[in-house]
This record gives C-alpha cells, sequence and structure tokens, in this order.
C-alpha cells in the first residue's frame, strides 16, 4: 500500500485499518482525503488477505469532525455539485464493500463525518463520541447521502429532527436509536471491533459478500430485494463454502472454509 497524506493503512492479520490522519484539524474530511480513501477502498477490496475494513480517526477527539469548510468558499453550484458526486462515490464504495466495514467512531463524527460512518456495514462507538448533521447552520443539506442513510437507520422522523435542527446526539442516544451497533469505552474500542471481525473471519468469505450484496439490494428502490435474495440462496448452494459448511454442521464440527 503506498504511503498517503492524509490516511494511514495498517494491515492487522486479516484487518485493513484505514485512520483519517488529520488530527489538528479534527480529521476533517476534504477531498484530497476522500480521493486517497476511495484509492484505498479500491485497493483492499482486490486483497485477499483482507477479510475485513475498519475505518477510525488519529487521536482521542474525532472520527472525522465534518467536511474541510474552507474548500466550500467561492465554489459555484456546479463545483459544488461534483464535490458532493465525488463523495458519493466513496461513500457507495464502502457500502458495496464486499468485505464486512465496521466505523470505528472513537469521538466526533459529525457532517462528513457521519456520513462516513453510515455508509459503513456497521458502527461501533466510544462512549465520548458525539453525532450529528449541523449543516444547515451553514445554510447547507448533508451533500454525501446523508439525507438518504440517516432516514434508513433512525428513522424518518428522528432523521429529520437531527437535520433540522443540526444538534448532536451522544453515543448513548445514538445506540438507542439504533445509529451505532454498540457503545464502550474508548480503550477497548477496537478491541470490540476485532472481536467482532474474528467472529465474521470464521464464517464463508462467499457467503458474507453475497449477504452485504443482498442486503443492499434492498434498499435499491430500482431493484427487487426479494428477487435477489432468491437468486443469491441458490447461486451458494454451488459453492465450495456451502459444501464445506453443510458436512462440518452434519458431522458435529467447526467449517473450515477455503
Amino acid at each position: 500500500m503506498e504511503n498517503f497524506q492524509n490516511i494511514v493503512v495498517e494491515i492487522v492479520d486479516q484487518t485493513a485499518v484505514v485512520r483519517i490522519n488529520r488530527e489538528s484539524k479534527l480529521n476533517a474530511l476534504n477531498k484530497e482525503t476522500i480521493a486517497e480513501l476511495k484509492h484505498a477502498v479500491a485497493s483492499l477490496a482486490e486483497n485477499n488477505e483482507v477479510r475485513g475494513l475498519v475505518l477510525t480517526g488519529t487521536g482521542p477527539k474525532a472520527f472525522v469532525a465534518g467536511a474541510d469548510i474552507q474548500e466550500f468558499l467561492a465554489k459555484s453550484k456546479a463545483e459544488a455539485m461534483e464535490l458532493s458526486a465525488f463523495g458519493h462515490e466513496l461513500m457507495d464504495r464502502l457500502a458495496n464493500f464486499p468485505k464486512p466495514v465496521i466505523a470505528a467512531v472513537n469521538g466526533f463524527a459529525l457532517g462528513g463525518g457521519l456520513e462516513l460512518a453510515m455508509a459503513c456495514h456497521i458502527r461501533i462507538a466510544s462512549s465520548n463520541a458525539k453525532m450529528g448533521l449541523p449543516e444547515v447552520s451553514l445554510g447547507l443539506i448533508p451533500g454525501y447521502g446523508g439525507t438518504q442513510r440517516l432516514p434508513q437507520l433512525v428513522g424518518k422522523a428522528k432523521a429529520l429532527e437531527m437535520m433540522l435542527s443540526g444538534e448532536m446526539i451522544d453515543a448513548a442516544d445514538a445506540h438507542k436509536w439504533g445509529l451505532v451497533n454498540k457503545v464502550v469505552e474508548q480503550e477497548v474500542l477496537m478491541e470490540e471491533v476485532y472481536s467482532l471481525l474474528n467472529k465474521m473471519y470464521a464464517k464463508s468469505r462467499n457467503a458474507i459478500a453475497t449477504a452485504i450484496e443482498v442486503v443492499n439490494t434492498g434498499f435499491n428502490a430500482e431493484q427487487d430485494g426479494y428477487k435477489a435474495e432468491i437468486n443469491a440462496f441458490g447461486q451458494c448452494f454451488g459453492s465450495d463454502d456451502f459444501k464445506e459448511g453443510v458436512s462440518a454442521f452434519l458431522e458435529k464440527r467447526k467449517p473450515d472454509f477455503k
């Protein structure tokens, strides 16, 4: 993996840990950081040694505390739409990543930072984390998928409350509303993430990729998630993982997925 200016990529056993590394800016997302993340995500998707991906921020304060507002100055409408589309490409790559993606939310996740976390499949937060979409305070709306993903996670009414007030919620409230899967103390955050991923690594790589794909299909208004499930279920029956999984179950042993 090449050297990046704004992110750090480390492979720990079978897990790729990607840290947004702009601590002095509270890890704010600028265009260069988004470009580096897109490049890293594309490369890691092709790396067969990597079974899962973790996104987190450097330092104890922030996951990503929003977009870099300096970049917004003097942009035309067309340039703003181009920037939004550029961010959407990253979020869509994460959402459709064929391996588990966990956001380790280690502090503030605001604006583009919360949108980045929501694009991940699972979110585990440290107890000090705070989340929100404060764009209305700038006369804006979320531009990296937040208007669509937040209602999917917390429901329309809570999403609108958060977006229209621009106020933050704490980790406990985020957990109550289903925005994060679990809340732990910051010092054990990565340990918790690795523990969950290791449970997944013991399962079929093919089945995990298929499940991610079919679940995402159900959120696409142009596709029929139920039909996709039927087709994918049938496809699994032809896989080596299925044969090994069933054999292991009948023989009362742990499966050895290749």
